[in-house]
Formats: structure tokens, sequence, C-alpha cells
């Protein structure tokens, strides 16, 4: 059937000219054009009305106590499930103090927790200058703000040691002592940037890499946390029974309110803003199902954890499962019982162990969409008229004093605990060097792809969107669609050769910008495959293409937000696109045109790549580098490991496997390319399937530089006709 090598890529100079026809299959003035970019947005929205309405009618359902605890059971185990997988606790964890600082009836103590092998946790604990029995101990998990050294922290830690209370104050991970990047001061970049925000941007970085090897931001959070109460209960005269985790405004409350959930030995839990309503929220016709009751799909992934729609864990049932533990109900702006649509929730669990008496309210004033004062209550942390409504609560609650204000505040470096000395003995490893050891321990096994990936079989039932044909030179074209799922379209250009009898092989080509980028850029390759009588398919699966919601894959950018809401409902996009991809193969086997046996994939890039000499390591708030497009190779790959008939696989713009997202604090590749617990994914095709034949072709490393260089189109056309023969 196949012309001579030679012949068939002697078409490539000849500038078979595919680059000017249109590349949609929806006309401009059709209502589908129009609707197409919004339809993961729409698909997103109703699937999360959906589990929004599902869990809402499961809860109302409840009963009694037998019922809740069946119910809270079985989310707080799905729960811990998606946020990774936790260490055996230290029977005694190692703890060194490298400073210590005497005050007005306080001593702070500066510590180094290791939470981790390698990892330590920077943290100043304040005490009583004169030792007291039967100590209460408070954690303060600081907010998205500021670390451990902010003023409001300070005064709340002495505050409450001078009233006879241990007061633990950890950074959080990539926090202050604890961060991953070098952007400190505004001396630290050449153009204007927010050096205050840049722990709280950097948060983003460090989930992806944490995601990229199956564990979680929050998950990790939610342990320093754990061994910080192991910290306090070191403490020689503490009261276990009084430990009490306070989690501040704007994304303390987040970990605080998980670790509780995980951790009976927290008695108290004060997580402000998580748990029901929040200083955006506003009032719903239908709040149980519009409510974001499982948080927003945000770049910052502990405000919306993954699996949390998928698994029925809701931000209040996280909250409730402490009950009949305490809880003070924290808001930094005006609250009112009658708007909140989780308090009458937490109000029935609270019920069923007749402990409402353990249900308490802390908020402030105004919203947060005004300027900061007295009749709007902004605050770092937990500011003054805020902590002004937990003292009584914590007096009834734990019989603990009303205790007078207190602020004497100490310097940054006063309260610096790493020192020369401490990082010579312990040699303390960055989160990246840790993460990077974990991806290198994991594994290349058979994979359970339902759990990393969600849904990826493809859609027996699915529809058939017919559309017209045309000539094109060497063959004719088809515009059609292919309807995956209820609502999902995937567009596609079938194009066969001409002149040729019997069934024919089929390139089945992928990448993130779409049809249209394979017509402008593999023109030469396609017009020499179909001069070689093999087919070829031009896919959009949902997201690329004609289809994709937006051209920006960086940290706030929509496609961000529809990744993160999609590992939310359980389904990651790159799952979805799977699932796309192989209901287009499996079609294209029934075809009969095409050879069901002969398929080859090309997944591609056309994505720029940064120049070695770029300088990669930049502030999250200033023009980022070129983002990479692995996800065309990564599909590929993917469609060859779970296809049969798949005789060919060519990738072009995939992440060299020893240069992945993990080897380093700057990375520049989209939040939906990450693959949960695997970071090899050409080795683990290469180790399952062997004897398939695959070409990655044209890596890049996190940062987007090139690692390898492409084949000529040439090259590439005569391997995959060799491979189709």
């Amino acid at each position: 059937m196949f012309p001579s090598l030679v012949a068939a890529c002697a078409l490539l100079t000849l500038g078979a000219d595919f680059n000017s026809l249109p590349p949609n299959v929806f006309p401009p003035d059709n209502p589908r054009a129009k609707d197409l970019p919004k339809m993961m947005l729409t698909d997103m929205r109703e699937r999360m009305q959906a589990a929004n309405l599902r869990e809402s009618q499961a809860f109302a359902k409840l009963a009694t106590k037998a019922d809740w605890e069946k119910y809270r059971d079985e989310r707080i185990a799905a729960l811990r499930t998606s946020l990774g997988t936790f260490p055996e606790a230290p029977q005694k964890l190692r703890i060194v103090e490298t400073k210590k600082l005497e005050g007005e009836g306080f001593v702070i103590h500066n510590l180094l927790y290791e939470s981790r092998p390698g990892l330590w946790v920077s943290a100043n604990l304040y005490l009583p200058a004169v030792p007291v029995a039967r100590m209460p101990g408070i954690i303060i998990a600081h907010s998205h703000h500021t670390p451990k050294t902010d003023g409001e922290l300070q005064d709340m830690g002495m505050t409450w040691a001078r009233a006879g209370a241990a007061v633990l104050v950890p950074d959080q991970l990539g926090y202050g002592e604890r961060r991953n990047h070098d952007f400190h001061t505004n001396q630290d970049y050449d153009k204007p940037f927010r050096a205050g925000r840049q722990d709280y941007y950097f948060r983003y970085n460090s989930n992806v890499q944490l995601s990229s090897i199956g564990e979680s931001l929050m998950g990790w959070m939610a342990w320093d946390l754990m061994r910080g109460v192991d910290v306090l209960l070191q403490q020689k005269t503490i009261d276990a029974q009084r430990i009490i985790l306070m989690g501040s405004v704007a994304g303390g409350g987040d970990p605080a309110g998980v670790t509780a959930a995980l951790d009976d030995r927290i008695k108290c839990v004060v997580p402000f803003n998580f748990g029901g309503w929040q200083p955006e929220s506003k009032g719903l016709e239908n709040p149980d199902r519009d409510y974001a009751w499982f948080g927003d799909g945000y770049w910052e992934s502990t405000r919306g954890l993954r699996g949390g729609a998928a698994g029925g864990f809701a931000h209040f049932d996280i909250v409730g499962s402490v009950a009949p533990r305490k809880l003070i109900y924290g808001h930094e702006f005006a609250w009112d019982a009658k708007t909140d649509p989780a308090w009458p929730r937490l109000q029935k669990i609270w019920s069923f162990y007749d402990a409402k008496d353990s249900l308490r309210v802390a908020h402030g004033k105004g919203s947060v969409r005004g300027p900061g004062g007295a009749d709007n209550t902004h605050c770092n942390h937990i500011g003054a008229v805020h902590r002004k409504m937990i003292y009584p609560a914590l007096k009834d609650m734990f019989e603990m004093p009303i205790p007078e204000e207190y602020s004497n505040r100490k310097t940054r470096d006063e309260l610096t605990c790493w020192t020369k000395e401490a990082r010579q003995e312990l040699r303390p490893k960055k989160l990246h060097g840790v993460i990077a050891a974990i991806a290198q321990t994991q594994p290349i096994q058979k994979q359970d792809w339902a759990t990393r990936l969600g849904n990826i079989e493809p859609n027996a039932e699915r529809k058939i969107i017919p559309g017209k044909s045309e000539e094109v030179p060497g063959g004719t074209l088809v515009r059609m669609a292919i309807e995956t799922d209820r609502g999902i379209v995937v567009p596609l250009l079938l194009i066969t050769p001409s002149a040729v009898k019997g069934k024919v092989p089929v390139v089945v080509m992928v990448a993130q910008h779409g049809k249209q980028a394979f017509l402008k850029e593999r023109s030469e390759a396609i017009a020499a495959l179909l001069k070689a009588k093999a087919a070829v398919c031009l896919v959009d699966v949902r997201g690329t293409g004609e289809t994709r919601a937006g051209s920006s894959a960086e940290r706030g950018s929509t496609r961000t937000s529809i990744s993160q809401t999609n590992l939310i409902l359980g389904q990651p996009v790159l799952g979805s696109q799977l699932r796309d991809l192989r209901s287009v193969l499996n079609w294209l086997k029934q075809h009969e045109a095409i050879d069901g046996k002969k398929l080859a994939i090309w997944g591609d890039s056309f994505a720029k790549v940064n120049a070695k000499e770029m300088k990669l390591a930049v502030p999250l708030d200033v023009e980022s580098p070129a983002v990479s497009e692995p996800n065309g190779a990564n599909l590929a790959l993917l469609a060859g490991l779970l296809e049969e008939n798949i005789v060919a696989i060519y990738t072009r713009g995939s992440i060299n496997e020893s240069r992945s997202v993990v080897s380093g604090p700057y990375f520049y590749q989209p939040h939906e390319s990450i693959i949960p617990g695997l970071t090899e994914l050409p080795a683990t095709l290469a180790k399952l399937k062997p004897k398939l034949p695959v070409v990655v072709d044209g890596t890049v490393d996190a940062q987007n530089r090139s690692t390898s260089t492409a084949k000529s189109g040439a090259e590439i056309v005569e391997w995959l006709i060799a491979k189709l023969r």
C-alpha cells in the first residue's frame, strides 16, 4: 500500500498548503462556536451543583448521632486519603532550641522541630516566666499574609503566655524561615514586585510539586501542626485536655480545621474563615445547590481540597467532625447566623451530642470590600476585636482567665530560629529536595489509573455530530465532533487519503494548541502521511484548540482555576482529556475507512521554549517565562499504556524525567499537566509496554528549556510510515 519512503517524504519539500485550511469544525456564526470556550466552565459548574445537592440531601436525612457518625467517618476517611500518605508519628519528636528571649512575665523559646526526615519547622514557643500547673496549650496557624514574626501573632503569644498558657507559633510550610524562593525583600529582583506576597504565591508551586508525588500541601501543613501538638505535649506541666488550635484568617483556618478533624488530641479548634460563611460570600436563593460547600477552584489549593466534592467532605463536615469537642466558629468580618447556610448544619451536629455549649462564634465587623478600620475589621491573623470574643469562650470552656492584652514586639531577627551552628549540625533540606528524594523511591509499576486520573474509560454511548466533507490536496477532509460526555464536545478533522482501496492506518494528532497548530506547523507532515496512504485525525480534546477556555497556563489563569475545580470534583482535566482521546480512538477503530489495528498517536507541543541563558528564578507576580505544554505528549503516552492496537507513539515537548517539576523551586508547566504520584511517564510506558515503539522527542525541563533536539518532519514521517506498514 505504501509508496517508497523517499517518495513519501519528498512531499515535505513541496510545502503542501494545509496551513490555509480553516481549522474549526463550527463556523463563527454557529451557536456552538460561542459555547465551546465556555464548555468546561459550564460543565464543572453543573457537576459542582450536582455534588452540592447530593451532599445537602444526604446531610438533611441524618436523624441520629449514629447516622451522623457513619456519614462523618466515611467523609473524613476520604479526606485523609485525598491528603496523601502520612508517615508514622515519631515516638519522641526531635526538638532543638536555638535561642531564649526573656520578657515581662513570659519567655520565648526559638525552636526547630523535625516533622519529616530533613524537613524542619521553625517555631516560637511562648511560655509563662514562672511555671504554671495544668498549663493550657495553644497552637496558632498563621494566615497566608505573613509568617510567625507578625505583630498580631506576637501579641497573642505574649498575652496568653502571661496568663499562664503555652503558645506555639510555627512557620507554615513555605513561609518565613521555611520559604522556598529567593525573593525576601524588594532588593532581590531588578523589577517591581510584591515581596511580602511571595510566600503566599509560592504556595502554588509547593502544592504542585507535592501533588506530583501524590501528596498535598494541606496534608503536609496538617502534619506539621500535628507535630506542633507533640511539642506542646512535651512541656512538663501541659494539660493534655486543654490543647487549642487557632487558625488565622485567610489560609490559617483551613489547615487548622483539617488538622483538628484528623487529630483528636486537639480539644478545641478556632478555624477562621473555614467551614462556612466566607468574606466573599453573599446570600443565595438556593444555597443547598449553589453555595461553595467544597471551597473554590482557586490556585491556592487549601481553599478547595482535592476530591472534596467526589468524597463528600464539605468544609462544614470537616469542622463539624470535631464534635463534641469544642469549636469557636471564627469570621474576620460581620457575621449573621440567619444568612450563613453552614451554621444550622453545625448546630445540628452538636445537638446530636447535646453539646451546644461547646459551639461558640467569634466575628468582626464590616466587609472585605471596605477599607480597614473600626467598621471593617481586616487583620493579618486574629485581630484584637476577634480576640475579645474568643477570651470569654475559652473561659467558659477551659476555665482560662480573660487575659490583659500585652504587646512588646520583637524584631524578626530576634525571633529567627535558624543559626549558623544549627544549619551546620542539622543540615536542613529544602522542600523540593525532600520531594525529589521521595519521587526517586517511588517504584514504576502498574498504576491505579482511576485513583490518579478519575474516569478515563471511553464513553461507549458517545454521540456523533456529523459535519461537512471537502476535498483537500491528497485526500478528503471531514469536519465533525463527538460528544464524549453530556455537554462536552470534541471537534475533530479526519483526513483520509485519495484513491485507496480498503482500510488505511491512521495517525491521531493531539496538542494543547489543537488542530490549528497542526495545520499551520505540521502541514508538510500531514501531506506526506496522506501521500503514504495513511489517514490523519486532528483532535481537540476538551480544553484544547477550538474548546480551550484561555491561552494562559499561569498560576492565576482560567485554565488553572478549571484544573483545580476538576480536582475538587475528583476528575482531573488530564483524565477527562484522556477519556476524550480514548473515545475518539475507539470510534476510529470501528470506522469503515480505518484499519483499527494500525493506530499511531502524535502528541505535540507548540509552546515557546525558554532560552537556556534566560533568568528563570523570578517572583510570581511579574511577567512569567514561557510555560510548557506537555499534555499532548502526556496524552499520547497514557493512551499507549491503556489502548490496544497502538503501533507507534511520537511525542514532542514532554518534560524530561530527570528534570521534572521536583528538581527545583521554579517551574513553568501547566497545573493540569501534573499526574498525582507519577513523574516518570515515559519510563512507566517503557517498562509496562516494552515492545511498543515510542519516540520521546524535543523534551524540555521543568523550567521549559530544551533538553533534546527535535527530529525533522521528514524523520518523523519516515519513522511513522515504517511502523504503520
